[in-house]
């Protein structure tokens, strides 16, 4: 089998390379990345020499239909995994075009090139499937209680979101309307490993090493569910391998938590891992909220628990900790990111307020 993963050089991407050719040693990879600000080769090289006999990276656009197009028939794709994606809030407010060109229409152009190449005289090839890497933002925000569930109405509330929203209901025009084999997950805040630091928990990560200024939107009071990197990989390949055509399931990790709590347990952490007193509540500094921040994310997951059977097992302080010890394992890697264009979003987005 041969995969074609977007994005692969970016955060999840790369994690799910790694996971999915030492889990497969049969199976080839395709990786497609733009290598956009976050992502970056370096996320894979640690591969194996036997596992790089066995990945094939291309450097190009999604919204390049002669590019994939290539792709499907020198490599006789099997199935994509779409993981490309401009995928900050924060740089959607700032930019909101290019998420709309490379989340909707890159998609579009995914989707299109697989049809031709996989259906054939009025019916699909065996073994394919697309799937679809989208977010729980897609529904908006939560009051104090409930869950997003599968059926629940989407509501994106930024142009990040909406440009998600937008990709899964192509992707599902794509099944109803041609027959198409997709699925779609949604999952709730990743982190672990090659996060690029501007998401919340390498930044503070990051910063305080650096006895720096420590971001928090409005009051912190923000609540997200989080999910460990290495258990999305696993959710993910289980839909791509079992799950019927057509289904959506939502990935969550059951760990719901304040932003401001978030930020105050990676300081408890690195102190206890650096001994250094310089890193303390002291650094945090709460900035004007960002416009149209949703409350809270909540992920009910128990659809992919029952007709999948899988489970996070990744508890949300050991996954934190193995997370601060691999940014503190690899200073050299985060001093690359922070160098470069890194530093003039960080300006433009918290220079200010």
């Amino acid at each position: 089998m041969t995969l074609l993963v977007t994005g692969c050089a970016g955060f999840i991407g790369s994690n799910f390379v790694y996971y999915y050719l030492s889990k497969y040693k049969d199976r080839t990879i395709i990786g497609l990345d733009k290598l956009t600000y976050a992502g970056n080769l370096k996320n894979l090289e640690n591969l194996s020499d036997e596992q790089k006999s066995r990945f094939k990276f291309i450097k190009g656009d999604i919204c390049n239909s002669e590019l994939v197009e290539y792709i499907f028939q020198e490599y006789d794709i099997d199935g994509v995994i779409n993981f490309a994606a401009e995928s900050h809030v924060d740089r959607s407010i700032l930019d909101p075009q290019i998420f709309l060109k490379t989340n909707i229409l890159g998609t579009q152009t995914l989707l299109d090139v697989a049809k031709k190449y996989w259906y054939k005289d009025g019916r699909w090839k065996e073994g394919k499937k697309f799937l679809q890497i989208s977010t729980d933002e897609v529904y908006g925000t939560l009051g104090p209680t409930g869950y997003f569930t599968e059926t629940t109405p989407l509501a994106p509330r930024s142009p990040y979101s909406a440009s998600k929203a937008s990709a899964d209901l192509i992707v599902m025009a794509y099944h109803e309307t041609y027959g198409m084999p997709v699925n779609i997950t949604r999952c709730s805040n990743n982190y672990g490993p090659y996060q690029f630091p501007e998401k919340l928990i390498p930044l503070m990560i990051t910063n305080a090493l650096e006895h720096k200024e420590l971001p928090v939107y409005g009051d912190g009071k923000q609540i997200r569910d989080w999910l460990y990197v290495q258990d999305h990989c696993k959710a993910i390949d289980l839909v791509f391998e079992k799950a019927k055509p057509g289904q959506i399931y939502n990935i969550g990790g059951n760990n719901e938590r304040e932003n401001i709590f978030i930020v105050k347990k990676v300081i408890e952490i690195l102190r206890e891992m650096t001994n250094d007193d310089e890193i303390n509540e002291g650094l945090i500094k709460h900035v004007k909220d960002r416009p149209g921040h949703d409350r809270r994310y909540a992920i009910d997951a128990r659809k992919i628990r029952q007709e999948l059977g899988w489970e996070p097992e990744v508890e949300f302080e050991e996954g934190l900790k193995k997370t601060i010890k691999w940014y503190l394992e690899n200073r050299q890697w985060v001093e690359e990111i922070k160098s470069g264009e890194y530093k003039d979003w960080w300006e433009r987005n918290y220079g200010r307020r």
